[in-house]
């Protein structure tokens, strides 16, 4: 006697793989890309957290970074600063 198939009982489903559409990204995901990401997003929360320390708000926009204090006005009236220069700005000030 067979088992029983999987299909046979239940819903019955199909099995297909993937296709990627010509000239995307390949369907499955980069250790690299997901690396970088997540160290990304790390220093933008330590940013974050470094920046409420200081009374000041970190923002993102299509354009950039900014700096909002407490009167809700971009720090050196900037909206498209990078990580790089708001870590330099929490630095220095």
């Amino acid at each position: 006697m067979t088992p029983a198939r999987r299909d046979e009982d239940g819903i019955p489903h199909s099995r297909r793989t993937l296709v990627a559409r010509p000239g995307s990204a390949p369907i499955e995901e980069t250790w690299r890309g997901a690396n970088d990401a997540k160290a990304e997003k790390l220093r933008r929360n330590n940013l974050q957290r470094l920046a409420r320390t200081r009374g000041l708000e970190l923002r993102h926009s299509a354009y950039g970074y900014s700096l909002i204090d407490t009167a809700r006005k971009p720090i050196d009236a900037r909206n498209n600063m990078t990580l790089d220069e708001i870590e330099s700005w929490l630095q220095r000030g």
